[in-house]
């Protein structure tokens, strides 16, 4: 099948190879902008026909995976929305350690680790280094970063 514009043809199976290898690292608070459009963007990447090799969320952004953030009823619950996309889609959504242990975030593994009595860092998300986001950016055409300095 060929499809014609303006004098070129292009074979119909070349367009499908147009799609994109995104990372997406998310720096900033679930409560900031920079988180949601982050997460609509994600979303419509997903729903363009793009693939998401990898999610990270770095410094603040490690906010958005745990489970112990409360948001007042008349705001976007945005830890639980990334919470059901990373599962829906069944993404690799990375936590970075570092940035998690210095803000209390912490998974079973970790609370055990240094004693702390409180787990707040669910399935799906996984703990574990920054170099989780510089083989993202080795494998995926763009990375996408959200929030930051």
């Amino acid at each position: 099948m060929l499809l014609r514009d303006f004098c070129f043809i292009i074979p119909a199976d070349l367009l499908k190879e147009t799609s994109m290898k995104f990372a997406i690292a998310v720096f900033s608070p679930a409560h900031a902008p920079s988180s949601r459009r982050a997460l609509r963007f994600a979303q419509a990447a997903l729903a363009g026909g793009h693939e998401i090799v990898r999610l990270f969320f770095y410094q603040d952004g490690v906010h958005s995976a745990s489970g112990n953030v409360v948001t007042p009823q008349d705001e976007l619950d945005l830890p639980t929305e990334w919470r059901a996309f990373v599962s829906a889609q069944q993404l690799d959504a990375v936590v970075c350690i570092a940035a998690a242990l210095r803000r209390g975030v912490l998974n079973a593994e970790e609370a055990q680790r240094y004693q702390r009595p409180a787990v707040n860092l669910p399935a799906p998300w996984e703990l574990s280094g920054l170099g989780q986001l510089h083989e993202a950016a080795q494998v995926a055409d763009r990375l996408m970063c959200f929030g930051g300095d």
